[in-house]
């Protein structure tokens, strides 16, 4: 049996992949945004272990969030698959950061430095990374033309630059990014292509599975299968700068 940390876990992909963990017997620990989607998702998934609450575009809160999940645990997977789409405004946080890059990059960023390091560790992307670019001069789009679907697109890539920065700096961790898919959920929308289990299924594999496929770390995955990232995901100086960008955003250095 596992134990297993899945964020964004009320609705939608993380909740299917919590379920399913559930099913096959292992310990999921939930999350949720607020109190009353924590009702939600232990009225939803009855055999998880606990739910862990807070709010990830807020920086005390996901500061927060890491104790309570990190009281819940310990954990032998952690899976970020928080994260919200595109808006047509640009939105700041109580904090004075941009929502998308706050919920999407800074929050797992805080959480994976705050946690204790799991065995394996999975960071969601989406397949709108390919039209990302990674502008560390710029994470927060405050200077370009503010653009919902490439703010997104942004975010996603740098979920995979903060995974494989993460691999890198943490060799003996199992650290992947995997594309979903575009499923049907609140997010895709009713007219995405794939069903609710398939976005999950990866994850659950990634988490689970003892087969060596399942435990190369540094990809970026989608059913399973190995995919070629955005060229940038694979800049070592990239990554490095997206990390110190975090450390400085959040005040959060991340350990050695």
């Amino acid at each position: 049996m596992s134990s297993v940390f899945v964020t964004g876990s009320a609705d939608g992909i993380g909740r299917e992949t919590a379920s399913t963990l559930v099913r096959m017997g292992h310990r999921v620990v939930l999350h949720a945004r607020d109190r009353a989607r924590a009702e939600e998702a232990r009225a939803a998934v009855p055999g998880a272990a606990d739910v862990a609450v807070g709010d990830l575009a807020s920086l005390a809160q996901t500061r927060a969030l890491a104790a309570a999940a990190q009281k819940a645990g310990p954990y032998d997977t952690v899976i970020h698959n928080a994260g919200i789409g595109g808006a047509p405004r640009r939105a700041v946080t109580a904090d004075g950061l941009e929502r998308i890059f706050q919920v999407n990059v800074l929050a797992p960023y805080v959480l994976t430095a705050l946690m204790d390091r799991p065995a394996r560790l999975v960071y969601l992307t989406s397949g709108l990374e390919s039209q990302g670019v990674a502008d560390l001069g710029d994470l927060q789009r405050e200077r370009r033309p503010w653009d919902g679907e490439l703010a997104y697109s942004d975010s996603k890539l740098c979920d995979i630059l903060l995974a494989f920065a993460v691999a890198r700096r943490w060799p003996q961790v199992c650290v992947n990014a995997v594309d979903p898919g575009w499923i049907r959920t609140r997010l895709g929308g009713p007219d995405a292509t794939d069903a609710l289990p398939l976005g999950a299924e990866t994850q659950v594999w990634l988490a689970t599975s003892d087969e060596a496929a399942a435990t190369v770390s540094a990809r970026y995955l989608k059913r399973r299968q190995e995919l070629r990232a955005n060229a940038a995901a694979y800049d070592e100086v990239l990554q490095d700068g997206l990390l110190e960008a975090c450390a400085e955003l959040s005040g959060v250095a991340f350990p050695l």
